[in-house]
């Protein structure tokens, strides 16, 4: 494991403000995953289920479950367990991949696809009241800002995937 360098004292207000920004979004996203469970209760789904038919829809093409882990930020696995229950209940369907035979492409079903389209305009009516709230510049400086938070946590992952 690399060693991580002593950060300087003159950090501390910006180690601080990243530690309070990260312990936002961890409980911005439990706050999120369980509004999103009880938006799409009424329609069969979870949170879960809805993100995943989503990364299918939004892709515009068949995806693998590591491409729909990746495409919503969960790992394989758990990408893996939700399809499985989407396929049981008929939303998605697997086909065969030329390129990699065990990892089959998701796509989804007639069913899936009318069920993700409920779920997105029962989000959107809920997302435009939100955005009544929230300031639209205020909104796109929090994208900006955990967006670039994400890539340098993608680069510092791959690179420390390629010292291991």
């Amino acid at each position: 494991m690399k060693k991580r360098k002593a950060v300087p004292a003159a950090a501390d207000t910006g180690t601080a403000a990243v530690t309070q920004l990260t312990l936002t979004v961890f409980r911005l996203n439990g706050t999120l995953l369980h509004w999103g469970d009880r938006l799409v209760e009424p329609l069969g789904l979870t949170s879960a289920r809805w993100q995943m038919l989503g990364a299918i829809a939004l892709a515009g093409m068949p995806l693998t479950a590591p491409q729909v882990g990746e495409a919503m930020g969960v790992t394989r696995q758990g990408a893996q367990k939700q399809l499985n229950l989407l396929l049981e209940q008929g939303l998605v369907e697997a086909r065969a991949n030329l390129a990699h035979r065990r990892s089959p492409l998701y796509v989804l079903t007639r069913q899936g696809l009318a069920l993700y389209q409920q779920a997105q305009a029962l989000w959107v009516a809920l997302a435009a009241e939100l955005a009544t709230l929230v300031p639209v510049a205020q909104v796109r400086a929090a994208t900006r800002t955990l967006e670039s938070m994400l890539h340098q946590l993608q680069v510092a992952n791959a690179s420390s995937e390629v010292e291991s």
